[in-house]
C-alpha cells in the first residue's frame, strides 16, 4: 500500500498537537511537514515532549507555513488553522495539486452569505464553497472519497448532527423546535491566552456562551436543512465545563408520530431504533447504547468514537437524545483523518483505533 506523505499547517495548537499524534503512528501516512510561526526551527520532541519517543519527533523541525515548499513536500495537507487564515492556504495549495483537509470553518457551508452573517467577514475563497465537500465520513463517505477540499465538521456540530440526521431523513421527527444543550471541555476553545480560558476562571465553573448564536449553529442549521429538505432553525445553547477534553450534547426533538399511550410509545420507539440501526450498526465509529447505558465523556476521550442514546419521555411526548464524543478526535482530528483514510482507500479504522 502506497504511504502518503502529509503535512500539517498550524500544529501547534490542540488540534494539531492531536494530528501530530494520530500522524506519526499512522501505517499508511508520513509526516513530512509540521509548521508553526512561534516554534520554527524547534523539533517535535521540543515542543510536544510526549512524542519524544518517536524517532522523528527529534529530526522533524517545525517552520514557518510556505505553500510552494509544502506542495513539494505533500501529497497532503491538513490545516488545523483559524477560520480566514485557512482559505488563505487552501486556494494556492489546491492549485498546486495537494488534497486539502481543512479543520476550520472556511469550506463548511455552501453559502457565502450564510459565511458572512456568522462569521462577520467576506468569505475569503468564495469559488471554492461548491467543491468543497463535508467531512462527515457517515453521511458523505461516497462524496469524500473523490473530493480534493475536504471541510471536516466542528466539534459541536458533529454532535448534534450524527445523532439528529438520520431520524430527520426518516422523517421519524418535526424539522421545527429541535433544542440542543452541549458541554465542552476548554480544550474547545483552542490553545490560547484569554482570561476567560484561565484555570482560576475555569476551574470549578459551569457557564453558557455563545448565546442565541453561536457561529456552529451556520453548518448544523445547513446540514440539518439538506436532511429535513425544509429550511431548520434550532435552538443551540453551548456550555464551559471544566474538563479538558469531550462534548456531551442533549437534544430535544419532537417525534412526527403522536403516541398518547404505552401501546403508541412502543411503536414510536421501535422504529426510532431500527433507524438508528439501520444508520449505524455497521459505522466503526459510533456507539449506540443499549439498556440502561448513557453516554459518558471518560468512555470517548481519546478515542474516534461518538456515542449516542435516547429515550422517549410519555409524559412530555418528547424524545430525548444523547451523546458523547472527545472534541478533538471525533470532533476534530481523528475525523480529519477517517476523511483521509477514505479519500485514500485505505481502512477507515487506520491509525484510529
Amino acid at each position: 500500500m502506497k504511504i502518503k506523505k502529509v503535512a500539517i499547517v498550524g500544529a501547534s495548537g490542540y488540534s494539531g498537537e492531536v494530528l501530530v499524534q494520530l500522524l506519526l503512528n499512522h501505517p499508511h501516512a508520513e509526516l513530512v511537514a509540521v509548521t508553526s510561526r512561534q516554534n520554527a526551527g524547534q523539533t517535535l520532541a521540543q515542543i510536544f515532549p510526549k512524542f519524544a519517543s518517536q524517532p522523528k519527533s527529534k529530526t522533524l523541525h517545525f517552520t514557518d507555513p510556505n505553500v510552494e515548499i509544502l506542495s513539494k513536500q505533500a501529497d497532503m495537507v491538513f490545516l488545523a488553522l483559524p477560520h480566514g487564515v485557512a482559505a488563505e492556504f487552501a486556494v494556492p495549495l489546491i492549485a498546486a495539486g495537494c488534497v486539502v483537509i481543512d479543520l476550520s470553518a472556511d469550506f463548511r457551508l455552501k453559502s457565502a452569505d450564510v459565511y458572512k452573517e456568522f462569521y462577520a467577514h467576506d468569505h475569503p475563497a468564495p469559488e471554492l464553497l461548491k467543491k468543497s465537500v463535508y467531512g462527515l465520513p457517515e453521511f458523505y463517505r461516497e462524496e469524500i472519497k473523490k473530493s480534493l477540499l475536504i471541510a471536516s465538521p466542528g466539534c459541536y456540530p458533529t454532535s448534534i448532527l450524527l445523532p439528529t440526521l438520520p431520524l430527520l431523513k426518516a422523517g421519524l421527527i418535526k424539522s421545527a423546535g429541535i433544542i440542543a444543550d452541549s458541554m465542552s471541555g476548554v480544550s474547545g476553545a483552542g490553545r490560547k491566552a484569554e482570561v476567560d480560558y484561565l484555570f482560576c476562571e475555569c476551574n470549578e465553573s459551569v457557564r453558557p456562551y455563545g448565546v442565541p448564536k453561536h457561529r456552529h449553529l451556520s453548518e448544523i442549521e445547513e446540514q440539518l436543512s439538506f436532511a429535513a429538505g425544509t429550511k431548520v432553525v434550532i435552538q443551540f445553547t453551548p456550555h464551559l465545563i471544566p474538563v479538558n477534553r469531550g462534548i456531551l450534547t442533549t437534544l430535544y426533538l419532537a417525534p412526527s408520530e403522536h403516541f398518547s399511550d404505552a401501546a403508541g410509545a412502543a411503536k414510536v420507539a421501535e422504529k426510532i431504533s431500527a433507524c438508528y440501526q439501520s444508520a449505524y450498526a455497521n459505522e466503526p465509529f459510533v456507539r449506540l447504547l443499549e439498556g440502561k447505558a448513557l453516554p459518558d465523556t471518560k468512555n470517548v476521550v481519546g478515542t474516534n468514537v461518538c456515542e449516542i442514546a435516547w429515550r422517549l419521555d410519555p409524559r412530555t411526548g418528547r424524545l430525548i437524545v444523547m451523546s458523547a464524543e472527545d472534541n478533538l478526535v471525533k470532533g476534530a482530528s481523528g475525523q480529519a483523518v477517517q476523511s483521509m483514510n477514505i479519500l485514500c482507500g485505505w481502512p477507515e479504522t487506520a491509525g484510529l483505533v
